[in-house]
């Protein structure tokens, strides 16, 4: 049977609703999960929420133990993950208040341990990344969208970039160049991890406000926060009403 997984990036230290069973302090071979793990009940479905970034958000993208995170949720049991994203947008669809289920990335980030076949490992692997999402979650993401009225862009290049600055107008404009709609700092190499492991994972980006550059102002994070609140709403309902499909 499948078990689903949350992860939750910028607005999402906490889910609202979920009813907690209990929260659980996970030890792996690549150090502490560095914030418990929720287990509970959403839309009386098991699912497991993990917090990227703390409940006091204070973890910044680059310092993420990504490879603690994932594997400690494969040996919870984990089959399929759904990862909750906020992006700048770059294209012209990719405005603030869009939500995007990315399927390609681009990595930039540097220095981040990317892989769990290390050479104390004993064992090389070459991971297929060709296509890095879940066509299947992917699908059934923008099924569920259409059927709630919840827009979805349906294809797309996330740009992962180290953080936790902002990018530069220039480094935007490369990005584009390169074929990303939109940027953010947390999506690899959690999804390259995923596939290491053989975990199902799906991204769902919220694009909360306009890339360097973009937009014809500077970034503000009291905009970014009001965006932030509405597509929190929007993507609780699309997460929700997910689980229930796969259950009925």
């Amino acid at each position: 049977m499948a078990k689903y997984a949350i992860i939750g990036g910028t607005g999402f230290e906490e889910w609202l609703g979920l009813k907690i069973n209990r929260q659980e302090t996970v030890n792996t071979p690549y150090g502490y999960v560095q914030f418990p793990i929720t287990y509970g009940m959403l839309v009386d479905i098991p699912v497991i929420f993990l917090s990227r970034h703390g409940p006091a958000h204070i973890t910044p993208p680059h310092q993420v133990n990504y490879r603690a995170n994932i594997w400690a949720l494969k040996e919870a049991g984990v089959t399929h993950v759904v990862a909750i994203n906020a992006v700048g947008g770059i294209t012209v669809d990719a405005h603030p208040g869009a939500i995007l289920i990315p399927d390609q990335v681009i990595d930039y980030t540097w220095g981040r341990s990317h892989t769990f076949y290390e050479v104390e490992s004993n064992e090389l692997v070459h991971t297929d990344f060709t296509y890095p999402y879940d066509t299947c979650l992917r699908a059934q993401l923008l099924a569920v969208g259409r059927r709630v009225n919840i827009p979805l862009i349906a294809n797309g290049t996330y740009g992962a970039c180290q953080g936790p600055r902002f990018e530069t107008a220039a480094e935007i404009n490369r990005l584009e160049k390169d074929g990303c709609n939109v940027v953010g700092m947390t999506g690899m190499p959690e999804a390259s991890l995923a596939r290491e492991v053989s975990l199902a994972y799906a991204a769902c980006c919220m694009v909360v406000n306009w890339a360097a550059g973009r937009g014809g102002k500077v970034i503000s994070m009291e905009d970014i926060t009001v965006v932030l609140k509405e597509s929190a709403e929007k993507v609780r309902f699309l997460l929700s009403e997910f689980l229930q499909e796969l259950h009925r």
